[in-house]
């Protein structure tokens, strides 16, 4: 599939400016004349720094926050790939609607607006407050046996994301988390990141929801045989969309198209884990100026995240050993992005406070 086949992922892709250096110097000028030792915020700073660049040196406050969970399901779980029946992504669905996920918890504590995306999900649901149906089909293909998508279902979960994305910007939002929800989308992220890292899928591919280790053989057998059927041995050099298609899922396509739209908005958008990342990988393929616009909300206890991150060239805000999705260490980022910039503009210079420096 080419960019052509989707005009609008073209025209957002051609919409995305780079980053200003000119900001990020501005940034630390300004963080060095504050009352406190230099470089003492430590990584602080460089969330200071990037947040104000991606503003052009005007941060809107308070920051609107939000996140957004993609939901669908995947047809290579018909191989044994997940210790979870395909059943509870739906099921999950309700419970982050009736506000008794993890995501949902927090996102009331930090008082970040919670949406819910159908975009493939294996079953229907009726209409409830922040909950999205945007339905492309009900499930990806089997990766094993066909490719996932067809082009008609990539371009419409790619224009499903951007649509979201466009109505994020018409509402003021200017943090938003990229969160998912799908049984067997580790085994897409595993795939995505094997063939864009050029790593062994062993190195990359770890146990999911809770694999038991007969589990992660089947699923690494279940890659290898899959990677070998769409790019052949040893893999060549497929085009981001061609992976997509091939190996990805409804809410991977989503959360690409969300991603580039976002940037093209000048919004910062923080990824969750893997799989999260694997979109934001693919959209860097597309648009390498798309990681100005990107933080890494902490990194996962899955192997391939952190080869994806490196790929990417993010740095993760947290590493707390978690592995739940739905957003969740995106949004547990949030208010320390939130505090960098706070700083940033708030504190006192050493001018202004009357505070004399080191070398006075």
């Amino acid at each position: 599939m080419s960019q052509i086949l989707c005009p609008s992922l073209a025209s957002v892709v051609a919409g995305i400016a780079p980053i200003d250096p000119r900001y990020t110097v501005e940034a630390q000028l300004r963080l060095d004349s504050l009352t406190k030792p230099i470089g003492s915020l430590g990584r602080l700073e460089d969330i200071a720094a990037q947040m104000f660049a991606i503003f052009s040196g005007r941060i809107p406050l308070p920051l609107r926050r939000a996140v957004y969970v993609f939901a669908a399901d995947h047809g290579v779980t018909a191989e044994g790939v997940s210790a979870y029946p395909r059943e509870v992504t739906a099921q999950m669905v309700r419970n982050f609607v009736a506000g008794g996920a993890a995501i949902s918890v927090l996102a009331r504590l930090h008082n970040v607006q919670l949406t819910v995306v159908d975009v493939g999900v294996d079953a229907e649901f009726d209409p409830a407050p922040g909950l999205c149906r945007m339905k492309v089909r009900r499930g990806s293909g089997n990766m094993l046996r066909e490719s996932a998508l067809t082009d008609k279902d990539l371009t419409a979960a790619i224009e499903a994301g951007i649509r979201l994305a466009q109505a994020a910007s018409e509402q003021g939002q200017t943090l938003v988390a990229v969160g998912e929800m799908g049984i067997g989308n580790t085994t897409s992220a595993s795939a995505i990141a094997a063939v864009l890292t050029k790593r062994q899928v062993g190195e990359v591919t770890g146990r999911g929801a809770g694999l038991d280790p007969a589990g992660r053989d089947r699923k690494l057998n279940v890659l290898r045989r899959s990677l070998k059927r769409h790019f052949g041995t040893p893999v060549e050099n497929p085009e981001p969309l061609e992976i997509l298609r091939c190996v990805g899922g409804l809410e991977i396509a989503a959360m690409t198209g969300f991603i580039l739209c976002a940037a093209a908005n000048r919004i910062a958008v923080v990824c969750d884990g893997f799989i999260s990342t694997s979109a934001a990988a693919i959209a860097h393929g597309l648009a390498p100026e798309v990681g100005g616009y990107l933080l890494a909300g902490h990194c996962s206890e899955e192997p391939g995240h952190r080869h994806l991150l490196q790929h990417i060239g993010l740095t993760p805000i947290l590493k707390l050993g978690m592995r739940l999705g739905e957003g969740t260490g995106a949004v547990l980022a949030m208010p320390l992005i939130e505090s960098s910039v706070r700083l940033l503009t708030e504190m006192a210079t050493f001018s202004s406070a009357g505070v004399s420096t080191a070398s006075e």
